[in-house]
């Protein structure tokens, strides 16, 4: 009897969904457009919402032109709604059939026992979920590539979800944040002083602006995490910045939280939301309903803000 291939439900990214829980006495939570392992199931279907069936029969072909994803270590190609796919292929010791979109593209892991046909058919099967992830990843890479900082005088940098202009000062003592500049007349901004010589160098200023705000950002982040564990009666022991490319933060049972020094950048609501998830870890460390009651107990609008974070695009 042939093996049935089952695709099973992605294990979601805490930040940005509710996975199942875990057991593990770490966890941690993705810091960027989060790249499911497996596709969504059936509970995902967009079928299955009422109502929906005036969209199901629109094929994505008909919506986007024609065009070619290609991971850079493709080894097999495959047609999706006249989309050409290059994805890297894996066999891997497991039983179902994974997917994961990620920046670079498609990746599969299939068991050594499925054949090409039935990898194909689960490609198929999933050809919406996967096309728009693509899409997905590829407009955030422009986005990305739009946002990057030019490290030179007058560069502009995200902080607390105001824009920073730099200055290079060289009467300044390291960096000085001057909050009542004006650029135009009545018009507020922020401009950051940095004791730098104005011959200075893109990488000297990015690491004198960097240094600067990974000072804030643990400042701010010490006394937000004060405020919520005073509100949840549990114990920081040790907050650690991280310069993690693939999450935002984690929490240890022993009441270790590490926190990416890159969400300083964000503003206050999407800064407090990331610190309660992490917190409300010490209550449970896993992502069952009652995790989730107690990170809407701190933050209620919490969906809101970790939309935020799927929206938005660091700057670098």
């Amino acid at each position: 009897m042939a093996r049935r291939i089952t695709v099973p439900d992605p294990a979601q990214f805490s930040l940005f969904d509710d996975p199942a829980p875990c057991d593990s006495s770490t966890v941690t939570d993705s810091d960027r457009e989060p790249a499911p392992a497996d596709p969504p199931g059936p509970a995902a279907d967009p079928s299955h919402i009422p109502g929906a069936a005036q969209y199901a029969a629109v094929s994505i072909a008909s919506v986007l032109t024609p065009t070619t994803f290609r991971h850079p270590l493709a080894n097999r190609e495959i047609r999706l709604d006249e989309h050409l796919v290059g994805y890297m292929l894996k066999r891997a010791r497991r039983r179902t059939i994974g997917f994961v979109v990620a920046p670079e593209g498609l990746s599969v892991s299939a068991p050594t026992w499925v054949n090409l046909g039935d990898i194909e058919a689960a490609l198929r099967e999933k050809t919406a979920w996967i096309l728009r992830k693509l899409r997905e990843q590829r407009e955030r890479a422009e986005r990305q590539q739009r946002a990057r900082i030019e490290w030179r005088d007058g560069a502009s940098v995200p902080f607390l979800g105001e824009t920073v202009t730099v200055v290079l000062d060289p009467r300044a003592t390291g960096a000085v944040l001057n909050a009542d500049a004006q650029a135009l007349p009545g018009v507020p901004c922020l401009m950051l002083h940095l004791g730098l010589p104005h011959t200075a160098n893109a990488q000297q200023i990015r690491d004198a602006v960097q240094s600067w705000l990974q000072r804030q950002a643990r400042r701010v982040f010490e006394e937000r995490c004060r405020h919520f564990a005073h509100q949840l009666g549990v114990r920081v022991t040790r907050l650690s910045l991280s310069s993690a490319q693939t999450r935002w933060g984690s929490a240890s049972a022993d009441g270790s939280i590490r926190l990416n020094w890159r969400l300083i950048h964000f503003s206050m609501p999407t800064i407090d939301y990331v610190v309660a998830h992490e917190l409300a870890h010490l209550r449970h460390m896993d992502h069952s309903p009652r995790f989730w009651d107690v990170v809407r107990s701190l933050v209620p609008d919490y969906e809101q803000r970790r939309q935020r974070l799927r929206d938005d695009v660091l700057q670098d």
